[in-house]
């Protein structure tokens, strides 16, 4: 059961951080790339690896899967926040439709 619950988990993931990479590619200006690579490629990554802890079920995975989503949490809207700082230095404005 605990495999099925894992599987379902990386898919769910995996289906995450396609829409990321899907987001990256079709969206029309970098602020909008920045929030689907972030949001959805965050989540994506969390999936997987809440996945991975279940699969394996041991504190020290446990641990580290924590460890590893604490720091995803932590950085990539960090990094999307300089992206969009150095692209507004470099005088970058968003599409105007």
């Amino acid at each position: 059961m605990i495999e099925v619950l894992a599987g379902v988990l990386v898919l769910l993931g995996a289906a995450f951080s396609l829409i990321a990479a899907v987001g990256l590619l079709r969206l029309p200006d970098i602020f909008t790339r920045m929030h689907a690579s972030t949001k959805a490629g965050v989540l994506g990554s969390s999936l997987i690896l809440v996945a991975a802890g279940l699969f394996m079920g041991d504190t020290a995975a446990w641990a580290r899967v924590i460890v590893a989503i604490y720091f995803l949490l932590l950085t990539a809207p960090i990094a999307a926040h300089m992206i969009g700082r150095a692209s507004l230095d470099d005088r970058y404005r968003p599409r105007q439709d």
